[in-house]
């Protein structure tokens, strides 16, 4: 596994890290878990960050836990309403009634920003099944912890709807519809998902000894 750490231009912290290394997440690291059932929330092709999470939000800082909370409330705010009649965070509220979210085609493209993955797991967010991801988006997730990036075989975006309850078995690499029984096939995570296990790249580094813990 080779992965690219940068550091990043906010960073704050004295010795000047990624500022994935200090996030307050309510979920670091995430409890060893391989099975998510819950209702999805379904987007289609060239899902961009910016739709993810605004510009506008990219002062919140991340390793701040009260602006972490706030980025989770604004995440996906950005897509069209005229299209996403169903908002994937309900206004007033902090955290989503979606665990999961089906995209399709280069999901997370746009610009480098961490946020976007960020506030998706802010919000409670687990996994994202597209048909393809973004590259920056896809190391994001994998770095930060926040998410576990799974590609599907099928098109789910054109055969799932918005609510429709899921199970992901990431050990199965499976995707089994609640209402009908189908179950889909997605490929695996490889060497990525002990890093997103661990609750980020920093965490697995420690865990694995690569650094002090």
């Amino acid at each position: 596994m080779f992965i690219v750490l940068r550091i990043h231009p906010r960073a704050t912290h004295i010795n000047q890290t990624y500022f994935v290394e200090n996030l307050p997440r309510r979920r670091q690291p995430f409890p060893m878990q391989s099975v998510f059932t819950g209702p999805v929330y379904v987007v289609r092709d060239n899902i961009d960050t910016d739709q993810i999470i605004s510009a506008q939000y990219l002062n919140l800082v991340p390793t701040i836990p009260e602006e972490y909370e706030k980025l989770g409330s604004f995440a996906l705010a950005g897509l069209p309403d005229s299209l996403y009649t169903i908002r994937f965070v309900k206004p007033g509220k902090m955290d989503s009634d979606y665990p999961i979210v089906v995209g399709g085609r280069n999901f997370g493209c746009g610009s480098s920003r961490e946020h976007a993955p960020i506030a998706l797991g802010s919000a409670g967010c687990r996994v994202v099944l597209a048909q393809s991801f973004a590259r920056i988006f896809f190391r994001n997730s994998v770095a930060t912890g926040e998410l576990y990036p799974c590609e599907c075989v099928d098109r789910l975006c054109d055969i799932l709807k918005t609510g429709d309850v899921v199970t992901v078995d990431l050990d199965k690499l499976t995707v089994t519809v609640q209402e009908t029984g189908k179950v889909y096939s997605f490929k695996p995570l490889g060497d990525v998902r002990p890093v997103v296990d661990a609750g980020g790249l920093f965490n697995y580094a420690r865990k694995t000894g690569m650094m002090a813990a």
